[in-house]
């Protein structure tokens, strides 16, 4: 039986199931990937072979691609939270790592689009970690 990994939306009006394993774990830098997160990057799961099932809320899901690209991404109409999607005519899945509610048994695979990352990524790994809200 393959791996089942299970996610959600923000609001909770959307939950799906993937059955399948996944080949990738992206890091993306690239400027589309920052406008879609608002971060410093996208944290991305890609598979040529796993399934997606809409547990509920499909009718909810939007797609946005950018004109004259590959690039794409799906998101919840009621809370905007990032949403898997299917890509270059159905395939490849991508998974956004945030919207996952278990554990996808793959750890990040690289940072890609390096070339791209913003000038304020850097050397983050030093910085104090703080377990909550800074009061």
């Amino acid at each position: 039986m393959p791996p089942v990994t299970i996610g959600s939306c923000l609001c909770g009006k959307v939950s799906f199931r993937i059955a399948g394993s996944f080949d990738a774990f992206f890091l993306c830098h690239c400027g589309r990937c920052r406008k879609d997160t608002g971060s410093a990057h996208a944290a991305n799961l890609f598979s040529t072979q796993a399934s997606l099932t809409w547990e509920k809320g499909q009718d909810l899901v939007r797609t946005y691609r950018v004109a004259g690209t590959r690039h794409a991404r799906s998101f919840c109409a009621g809370c905007g939270a990032a949403l898997p999607g299917v890509q270059m005519d159905g395939a490849l899945l991508v998974v956004p790592a945030g919207s996952l509610d278990s554990d996808p048994a793959i750890s990040p695979t690289a940072h890609i689009c390096c070339d791209s990352r913003a000038a304020w990524d850097k050397g983050l790994e030093t910085l104090p970690e703080i377990g909550g809200i800074p009061g």
